[in-house]
């Protein structure tokens, strides 16, 4: 199965229901009043996080999502029907993102999370419920509540307690399938990993965690290049980093470079993947001039360093760095982000004092007025009647945009726009 990690999508909740004008016609009934029922809540768009998933592949082949709208009112004060939600799964470790704010709205982190992401209209109320004793019969009604639209991007992030790190055929596969049942591929070629890899890891006293292979870093990948700028954001929820470093010097190599090159591209990634704790694993002892290449990566990186000296071939030494990351583990809490915390919104909620409209001069007498607020009202009002006029321009003045024009320097006769309807502003 192809591994897919990134995909955008566009989604949109259902409208709610329209209400309807409706009055109760029966044979010896007089006087018998409204009777139009309110319309159904229209779907919502509901994001589930399941481990039956790994990738994010059938989100790269279905790009737009749709809830089904609320059925319209009935007459006989029937509720219209309410529209189904749209559960779309995706995989533990998705963050779901906005496109158009880049805010955060979602981390699903546990199986059978849910997170209500564009939450479906209300249905309107149809003309029983504007009765009262000064107007027995209204002829008004709501149109439903116009759906939520989201532009989103959807990233998985790996669920690994460690993540492996090293330059391209250090030999980070081989481990991993040595001391998991994992079983990537392993070749002697650069970028033999394309995709990572995950294994669960039980060291012999019992403790386990779960180990991310991630494809080989090279130099300049947190600016984009190579393979390791795309699946840095695994390493993200990693509290532990295993290094691993090929101490053979093959092809030239000085493994002391190749510790600090990566580690550098670990600090340059923006999430401080250097504060997490870390530890090498002196990786190919077998060859000829590990040893002494080992001796002289110790004097360097110093005694703060924790070093394991490995054969992972073979499975040699793999025990000691096993027991010193479920070591580490146990003293690791979960590393948060602050920036991300407070960049992170699951909802925004307009203020009270917030005026929820824009005021645009178009030259010739002619204004539009913009905003989540106005457009919503114009979008609910029916204007099919002298009645549902009314109500829309005594609306209007409720939420301060009479005078708020008039200030603006609207005056009697001009042309207000909103949306697609054209109203004439009088005093």
């Amino acid at each position: 199965m192809k591994f897919v990690d990134k995909v955008k999508i566009y989604v949109e909740s259902g409208k709610g229901g329209d209400g309807i004008v409706s009055f109760r016609k029966e044979a010896y009934v007089p006087k018998g009043g409204p009777y139009g029922g309110d319309g159904g809540k229209g779907g919502s768009i509901i994001f589930e996080a399941t481990h039956s998933l790994s990738t994010l592949l059938d989100f790269r082949y279905h790009r737009s999502y749709k809830a089904r709208a609320g059925q319209q009112g009935m007459n006989k004060k029937m509720h219209g029907a309410d529209a189904d939600d749209l559960v779309l799964k995706v995989p533990v470790g998705s963050v779901i993102y906005d496109e158009d704010t880049n805010k955060k709205l979602a981390d699903l982190t546990r199986d059978g999370q849910r997170v209500v992401i564009a939450k479906g209209g209300r249905g309107g109320r149809g003309n029983a419920r504007f009765a009262t004793s000064r107007n027995p019969a209204p002829t008004i009604c709501e149109r439903g509540e116009p759906g939520e639209k989201f532009n989103l991007i959807i990233e998985l992030k790996l669920l690994a307690d460690v993540g492996l790190v090293g330059f391209p055929s250090v030999g980070k596969s081989t481990l991993l399938s040595v001391v998991s049942r994992a079983k990537p591929e392993i070749a002697d070629y650069p970028f033999t990993t394309i995709v990572p890899n995950l294994g669960v890891v039980q060291a012999k006293d019992g403790r386990s965690f779960v180990m991310a292979d991630l494809p080989g870093l090279i130099e300049g990948a947190s600016q984009g290049k190579g393979l390791g700028h795309q699946f840095l954001r695994h390493i993200e929820r990693c509290r532990v980093i295993v290094h691993i470093v090929d101490m053979s010097g093959n092809d030239g190599r000085d493994p002391y470079e190749d510790y600090l090159a990566i580690n550098k591209e670990l600090g340059e990634y923006q999430y401080h993947l250097l504060d997490r704790p870390q530890i090498v694993i002196a990786n190919k002892m077998d060859e000829d001039n590990a040893e002494e290449n080992l001796k002289r990566f110790k004097e360097k990186v110093g005694d703060e360093v924790q070093v394991f000296p490995v054969i992972a071939l073979i499975g040699e030494g793999v025990d000691l760095p096993l027991y010193a990351i479920a070591d580490l583990l146990d003293q690791t809490p979960i590393f948060d982000d602050e920036e991300e915390i407070e960049n992170s919104v699951l909802y925004t909620y307009e203020s009270k004092d917030k005026k929820g409209y824009e005021i645009h001069n178009l030259g010739n007498h002619y204004w539009r007025v913009d905003g989540p607020k106005v457009e919503r009202i114009v979008q609910m009002s029916s204007l099919g009647s002298d009645d549902g006029v009314k109500r829309f321009a005594l609306k209007m003045r409720q939420i301060g945009l009479d005078d708020a024009l008039r200030k603006a320097g609207c005056e009697s006769g001009d042309t207000v726009v909103i949306l697609d309807f054209e109203f004439e502003f009088y005093e």
